[in-house]
């Protein structure tokens, strides 16, 4: 179906609300979203693709058809668009990335020796299942944590048919584990410390503890006091997994507070749990980042806590969420439970929030690389210019001159975000005497392009974008030079604020896209208007030292260009040239010339005398 034919059926749809669910040509759902007004927002993927994302445009090609589903509220198509993006799990939904799902620990007491194991879902096979829980990362954690407080083995050996076979192994002898391959080790002290498990696991850790301490107490009672050592470590081991096992079931949390923060090319959401004020736990997940990261933040959150086993009484918002006080609703509908939903502005749980921001800050920093940070950086600035190819090269121009003097210009190269220095240029400006930055601008690109048509070496490839020191006029003036010469590129004003950095890019129509919003891009031009300004700079200095250095020299009748050089390379300075004698001069030059080099810096002089 063509993009009109799209957008005559969406202009159809009812000012209802509902879901809508994009698919392909292979009749595969690629996209579900939901709408207060099913006409309005559908059509709108239809319209202007032009200032769509990247994402929503490539979303938008690959479109055949689109169904929707009416809803009889705005809160049931919340269900229901949880409930679909679930299932079909699209392509251009933001997704949760465990593709495992979330796993649940599984004992099967009907067996002689149960052990604990991971199950990606609860079957109906007579074991008992605990969680879900937020990753298999977590799941493990807990199991591992398990063996070791309550001694269970995590070796290879099977049990009732290894025991008594062979000495135990070293996680006996590290006290990891009660050697239960040991004849003296019964099946029924194996199956009570299971039993402990279980109570610890369906939340019945308090009740454990007690036990637990009052059989230290009785051992201790009795002069049993290495039974009483190793029962108080278990206690102390038990309260510390029961108090982090209560957040990581997420039934007894007090508060959730989530992080988020995007680099230029991941993004991480960071979930804090905390119960009676303490910070027991962290959850995360990373992803590519995202083109509405208000979008991708509602969407984790629904997946995350509708997955869940159980929700805080609160959860702390980095940012508002569109549907917030619906997916409460939803929550309570779920979970049986009612949780506030909040973007704290100020206090302590303003604190909490920037605590939550910085530890996601420092797990996307953490996985994001340098390639991965200067290519991200190359995307976000070309969605940010509404460009439609990739910036892979860009070249930046700048001038430099004192008073009208030693005007020059550079011409920097950066491709794939790194400076090219092999592909630089200087210019030395002709023809011109008086400061005039718009001339100055227009012949260099100018020259800079003729070569280019001409497919001379060094300027036989066409850049994706130009930066321009300067504001809007210089922006305009080289659009209109360049378009003379049938030549049609992105021009770029660098616009600078009253510390000499670059606050905003301008085009030549007057159009200002500030960049000091974005860390990222802020320092991405600030490298490339510096490394232009040092280039050109640095050959206006050398060009002014050549002049001021020949200067005096060129003013004596018989030195021209060589014998000049000649002079300072054999005397180094000016100053030695002109405390040297004539007999010193004339190794160097010719008698009479070396005269009129000696009378110029002394003639005043033999004068008075």
């Amino acid at each position: 179906m063509k993009l009109e034919e799209l957008k005559s059926c969406a202009l159809s749809l009812p000012l209802l609300p509902g879901v809508y669910l994009m698919k392909n040509s292979e009749n595969t759902v690629i996209y579900v979203g939901k709408a207060k007004k099913l006409k309005n927002r559908v059509s709108q993927y239809f319209q202007d693709t032009a200032s769509h994302s990247p994402k929503t445009r490539r979303m938008v090609s690959q479109v055949d058809h689109f169904e929707t589903i009416v809803a009889a509220s705005e809160f049931e198509a919340l269900v229901l668009e949880c409930s679909l993006i679930k299932h079909y799990q699209p392509k251009y939904n933001i997704l949760l990335k465990d593709d495992k799902g979330y796993p649940y620990l599984r004992i099967d007491l009907r067996q002689d020796y149960p052990s604990i194991t991971l199950a990606n879902k609860v079957k109906q096979d007579g074991a008992n299942y605990f969680g879900p829980y937020g990753s298999r990362g977590r799941s493990q954690q807990v199991i591992d944590a398990i063996y070791s407080v309550f001694r269970l083995p995590k070796c290879s050996r099977k049990f009732p048919r290894d025991i008594g076979k062979g000495r135990p192994c070293l996680n006996f002898q590290m006290r990891l584990c009660d050697g239960w391959c040991r004849d003296q080790m019964s099946q029924q002290q194996y199956r009570q410390r299971i039993m402990q498990a279980v109570a610890l696991l369906e939340g019945k850790g308090n009740s454990l503890c007690r036990e637990l301490r009052e059989q230290m107490e009785q051992a201790a009672e009795e002069l049993r006091f290495e039974l009483a050592a190793q029962l108080r470590d278990r206690l102390r081991s038990i309260e510390a997994l029961n108090q982090r096992q209560l957040v990581t079931a997420g039934t007894l949390a007090d508060t959730d507070v989530i992080g988020w923060h995007c680099t230029e090319s991941k993004a991480c959401l960071a979930i804090l749990h905390f119960i009676g004020g303490n910070l027991m736990d962290k959850d995360y997940e990373v992803l590519s980042t995202p083109d509405d990261p208000q979008e991708a933040l509602s969407s984790l959150i629904k997946q995350y806590y509708l997955s869940a086993s159980g929700i805080p009484k609160r959860i702390l918002l980095p940012m508002p969420m569109e549907d917030a006080s619906l997916f409460a609703e939803l929550l309570l509908e779920k979970m049986g439970a009612k949780v506030r939903i909040l973007v704290p502005q100020r206090g302590d749980n303003k604190k909490l929030l920037e605590l939550a921001n910085q530890n996601a800050k420092e797990e996307a920093d953490r996985r994001t690389t340098a390639a991965e940070r200067i290519s991200g950086t190359l995307v976000l600035l070309q969605n940010m210019l509404g460009l439609p190819d990739p910036l892979r090269r860009l070249e930046a121009y700048d001038i430099s001159n004192i008073a009208g003097t030693d005007i020059v210009a550079s011409m920097t190269v950066f491709e794939d975000g790194k400076p090219k220095k092999s592909d630089y240029k200087r210019f030395k400006l002709q023809g011109l005497e008086d400061q005039d930055d718009y001339a100055s601008m227009r012949q260099v690109l100018c020259r800079r392009f003729c070569h280019y048509l001409d497919g001379d070496k060094g300027f036989d490839q066409k850049p994706d974008a130009l930066l321009i020191d300067g504001g809007v006029n210089h922006a305009l003036i080289v659009r209109e030079a360049l378009e003379a010469m049938g030549i049609y590129i992105p021009i770029y004003g660098m616009v600078k604020d009253n510390r000499h950095r670059t606050r905003a890019l301008v085009t030549s129509d007057g159009c200002e896209i500030g960049i000091q919003g974005n860390t990222a891009i802020f320092s991405f031009i600030g490298q490339i208007q510096e490394e232009t300004h040092r280039f050109a700079i640095t050959y206006h200095r050398k060009l002014r030292s050549r002049r001021m250095k020949g200067s005096r020299l060129d003013q004596i009748p018989g030195v021209g260009e060589a014998r000049r050089n000649e002079l300072l390379r054999h005397f180094k300075s000016i100053s030695s040239i002109r405390d040297a004698s004539v007999e010193a001069l004339s190794q160097v030059l010719p008698k009479n010339v070396a005269a009129s080099v000696y009378s110029y810096f002394h003639g005043s002089e033999e004068k008075k005398e």
